[in-house]
């Protein structure tokens, strides 16, 4: 994969302008912060909520045999901008638990609500696993 950044530009922290790479694509649905066996929330707390989206997301990838290396995008939809800014490092050692110190093509898009009551933040992936 390679990332993409235009001359000039800023270097964003925590995630990239862009990304290319080649393979066989994987996508996955939103995932969100609840157990998925039970498809209950354990928590409220916006972080611990992000923190089973992300393994969510990293569980539906190894489906396919992709590895959170091999994401090339993220779009987080969250339901409190608020807690989100809040939880910065929290956010952070959660993301880097289960994604390492691998930075794709990222967006953060607040809404209104999210379709399961209690959800506070959805997270779709795509990714790229090399041939």
């Amino acid at each position: 994969m390679d990332i993409l950044q235009p001359d000039g530009w800023a270097r964003p922290r925590g995630y990239s302008n862009g990304t290319a790479a080649t393979g066989r694509m994987v996508f996955t649905a939103g995932q969100i912060g609840w157990n998925p066996r039970t498809c209950q929330f354990e928590t409220d707390a916006f972080a611990a909520q992000v923190a089973q989206t992300l393994r969510n997301v990293a569980a539906v990838l190894a489906e396919a045999g992709a590895l959170p290396e091999h994401v090339t995008r993220l779009t987080w939809y969250i339901t409190r901008r608020d807690a989100y800014l809040t939880a910065g490092p929290a956010l952070g050692e959660a993301y880097r638990e289960v994604f390492g110190r691998h930075y794709p093509a990222m967006a953060v898009v607040v809404v209104s609500a999210l379709l399961e009551p209690g959800a506070q933040v959805e997270i779709e992936a795509t990714a790229v696993v090399p041939e």
